[in-house]
């Protein structure tokens, strides 16, 4: 009888991976399967596209910004980024989503893969893309089903990035009818499966993922992380680094000095963001360069109206968009 359980264990021991691989058959794209043609008119991805001059042959690290849910460059980036950059003369782009992302991400996604492109292309050097929120995920889509544009990008900085979806858009949708962006970043979103699939990071990019512990919009913690190699991913809590820091999911995207360090940090040297290398000082600073300390305030209350604003006009659609063809395996 003891022979014959051993047997049985070990029949099961060698037949249990063959049927777990056949289960877990992965149903997307292989990830250097070339990307599809886009099917935004080039005019409409080109007209949303806007640099520096200093961009052009530039031989320093051009940061292309890519907005959140909500607004476009100038509400999110024009009154803190831009004039930081501005002051120390470094190259910068930032592409306008359509609807102020409240569509469709996969369409968004197709205006920063042209944005990439041609930051890229103006510069002639590989780019830094720094995307707050929603514009951290759509721009990770970009780099997931276009491959041709992982050779452009050598920084890839999330700033409460949805890398995973919220828990709170499950709670908030949990039978669809909500805004399109929403339904796909929920955690159980068929986008968010997809953009993750097969491998999160790539060979070449230097990937900074940024977070706070006071994010109220992108839940739980440890939600925006990527997997990958150490030495080309870090995973940074705003806390780990200045235990005070009271930054929000607004706040790190738009005026918190420590994630402006940190994400400088990153676009000028070798690597993702290093942590130690930021003096203690930043942590006593309440605002980032450009951000005036005397209109902040207003500022962000200007940032957040216009977000929530054009969130509760945004269409309802009853369910997450369907996944486009390109996305999977078999097309």
């Amino acid at each position: 009888m003891k022979r014959l359980l051993a047997v049985v264990a070990t029949l099961l021991f060698v037949a249990t991976p063959v049927a777990s691989a056949s289960a877990s058959a992965e149903p997307y794209a292989p990830v250097n399967r070339p990307g599809p043609r886009l099917s935004v008119p080039a005019a409409d991805l080109q007209a949303a596209v806007r640099c520096t001059p200093s961009a052009h042959g530039s031989h320093r690290e051009v940061a292309l910004f890519v907005p959140g849910t909500g607004v476009g460059p100038d509400e999110a980036f024009s009154w803190n980024w831009f004039p930081a950059l501005d002051r120390i003369g470094h190259p910068y782009c930032a592409v306008t989503l359509p609807g102020s992302s409240v569509g469709d991400v996969q369409v968004s996604a197709e205006y920063v893969v042209h944005a990439i492109r041609y930051a890229h292309a103006i510069s002639r050097g590989r780019i830094a893309v720094i995307g707050h929120s929603q514009g951290g995920v759509s721009s990770r889509f970009a780099l997931r089903f276009w491959p041709d544009t992982r050779a452009m990008v050598a920084d890839h900085i999330g700033l409460a990035a949805v890398n995973h979806g919220s828990a709170q858009n499950d709670e908030l949708y949990p039978h669809g009818n909500g805004p399109a962006f929403a339904l796909q970043l929920k955690r159980t979103a068929e986008f968010v499966e997809a953009v993750n699939s097969r491998q999160e990071t790539f060979p070449g990019i230097s990937y900074t993922s940024l977070s706070t512990v006071h994010d109220q919009f992108v839940t739980p913690v440890g939600t925006t992380d990527l997997r990958g190699p150490a030495g080309r991913v870090a995973n940074i809590s705003l806390q780990d680094v200045c235990p005070d820091n009271r930054s929000d999911h607004i706040t790190i995207g738009t005026s918190d000095a420590l994630a402006h360090a940190l994400t400088m940090n990153a676009i000028t040297r070798r690597g993702p963001a290093n942590p130690a290398e930021i003096p203690a000082s930043v942590c006593a600073r309440d605002t980032m360069p450009g951000a005036d300390p005397s209109t902040v305030a207003e500022d962000l209350a200007e940032f957040l109206k216009t977000a929530t604003d054009v969130i509760a006009a945004a269409p309802v659609v009853p369910a997450e968009p369907a996944l486009q063809r390109y996305v999977f395996a078999r097309r």
